[in-house]
This record gives structure tokens, sequence and C-alpha cells, in this order.
């Protein structure tokens, strides 16, 4: 069953955006980004009220993701990615992203808050960061 709501198009734009953002992360990576994307749809919280839809997370501004302005992000999807998107659009969640909303690459090591929200772990070069439960209670809901 999904998570979230999708057609062929929302998978093939979740998946060039996963691989934009986490591709030299492999898999594992891309599926830690793919969480924080997938949450940012199923959770009406915080940046993300109006965010209800893959095409609206994909191009929020501001907020949304740095990939959208780079070409690679332009390429087609191909089936390794698409497939992982379909895993997480299913409800598969990876610590420690399961329930973050936002992730980034610092320069360094991770602070222990960004814009506010703690740090839940990093995995290889992005930092993942997650909302309290008081804040927004759908992102820790069971599907």
């Amino acid at each position: 069953m999904a998570v979230i709501k999708t057609t062929e198009s929302d998978v093939r734009l979740l998946a060039r955006l996963m691989r934009a953002e986490a591709e030299g992360e492999g898999d594992l990576g891309m599926l830690m980004a793919g969480n924080v994307m997938v949450n940012r749809v199923r959770s009406a919280c915080l940046d993300f009220v109006h965010i209800d839809n893959v095409e609206r997370m994909v191009w929020q501004s501001p907020g949304g993701f740095e990939a959208t302005q780079k070409g690679y992000f332009y390429q087609g999807a191909r089936e390794r990615e698409m497939n992982l998107a379909r895993k997480l659009i299913r409800g598969e969640r990876h610590h420690p992203a399961e329930f973050s909303l936002w992730f980034f690459r610092p320069t360094g090591s991770c602070p222990a808050q960004w814009w506010g929200q703690w740090n839940t772990g990093r995995y290889k070069l992005h930092c993942f960061y997650s909302p309290t439960s008081q804040d927004c209670p759908q992102v820790y809901s069971v599907f």
C-alpha cells in the first residue's frame, strides 16, 4: 500500500531528485534522501503545510532542493532509481532519515541543530534532521 499518492510521472520525478541529491552515496544514501522527500509530502506541518504531492515537494521554493538547479537533475530517470522510489512510496524507511524532513551536506561535522531541528544522524556526507513529534506528528505516524 502506498503512503503517498503518485503517478508514474511522480515516480520518475522522485527518482530523478533522489539520484541528483545523493547518487554518490549509493542506494542507501538515495533511499535516505528519498525518505526526506516522501516525508515532506506526507506531513502537512512546518514548512510543508501545502506540500501534498511529489511535484510540489520537488519544486518547493523557498526551501526546496538545490539539485533542481543543476543539469544532472534533468536527465531521464533510470529503472534502478525508479525501483528505489517505489520502495519509499510503499513506506520503506531508513535510519537516520526515517522521520526526517531535512538533510544537508556540511563541510565538517553535523551541527546538533539545523534551522531549529535536531540532528538524527549522518550517512556518509549528509546529515539528517527531524522535527519533534509535537511540531509534526504526521511524520511519526504508522502506515
